[in-house]
């Protein structure tokens, strides 16, 4: 059986991550923290993006929401499983839709060169396991024109030429995480089924295999994408053959 999926909506609100995790608290405290707590929003007023960036989403239009879980028996060492997670769930679903949608490591969910969705995880750590665990995203869906200086935001609705029903999709995405989440609860193997969604979302990267500029502190470079661990570092092969390992934040994809 899945977990439970417990709504809450709001018409406007600063950040769903920041409401998720305050009620997931609460429910804690009454000892209610079993499920996923789904917090939605049709207006974000300080919307998150990775490396501080805000995410722009024309009021009424996108899917602005957090997925909020307490993976209490997962090790911190194996939190990347979760972005996996995500990501490949929301890859299945918007491949329903439209071809061409990748994973723009870590989790960037693009359509061909453009960006459809952001994803902003935040992980709580006690001890040696992850206590909670918050997933915000925006995904595009109905907006038309983006004003922002992002560089190559697009939206469903842009890709296939009409509107998108928001809340049949926003429900087709929370049952696929809700699927994915309750194998990894019951999984009898872990790492066998951690390691068949790590190849799982290694087929899915957006230049797998591809030759393609990239920037690091050293400067700009051309290289190949081979894979990315387990813990999620990114390894890449430049045009002398050299295989460079990534964390988060240490190199930057150049997109014409």
């Amino acid at each position: 059986m899945l977990p439970e999926i417990h709504r809450i909506h709001l018409q406007e609100t600063n950040s769903t991550n920041n409401i998720a995790k305050s009620l997931l608290l609460q429910q804690e405290a009454l000892g209610a923290q079993k499920g996923i707590l789904l917090v939605t929003t049709d207006y974000q007023t300080a919307g998150r993006g990775q490396r501080g960036n805000s995410w722009e989403a024309e009021r009424g239009k996108n899917l602005l929401f957090s997925l909020a879980v307490c993976p209490t028996h997962t090790p911190a060492s194996q939190q990347f499983v979760l972005c996996e997670l995500i990501s490949v769930a929301l890859c299945e679903v918007l491949s329903r839709y439209t071809d061409g949608i990748r994973i723009k490591w870590p989790n960037d969910i693009y359509h061909r060169d453009h960006k459809l969705s952001g994803i902003l995880i935040e992980h709580d750590i006690e001890g040696t396991y992850i206590a909670r665990t918050i997933i915000g995203i925006g995904l595009n869906v109905n907006q038309a024109h983006f004003a922002s200086d992002a560089p190559n935001p697009i939206s469903l609705c842009q890709v296939l030429g009409h509107e998108i029903d928001r809340e049949a999709l926003l429900t087709e995405i929370c049952d696929t995480f809700a699927a994915r989440y309750q194998e990894m609860l019951s999984a009898t193997d872990s790492t066998q089924w951690a390691g068949a969604l790590h190849q799982r979302y290694t087929t899915l990267l957006y230049r797998l295999g591809t030759p393609a500029p990239y920037r690091d502190a050293q400067g700009t470079f051309s290289a190949i994408l081979r894979h990315v661990k387990p813990d999620g570092r990114l390894i890449l092969e430049d045009e002398s053959g050299r295989l460079r390992s990534y964390l988060f934040k240490e190199v930057t994809y150049i997109i014409q």
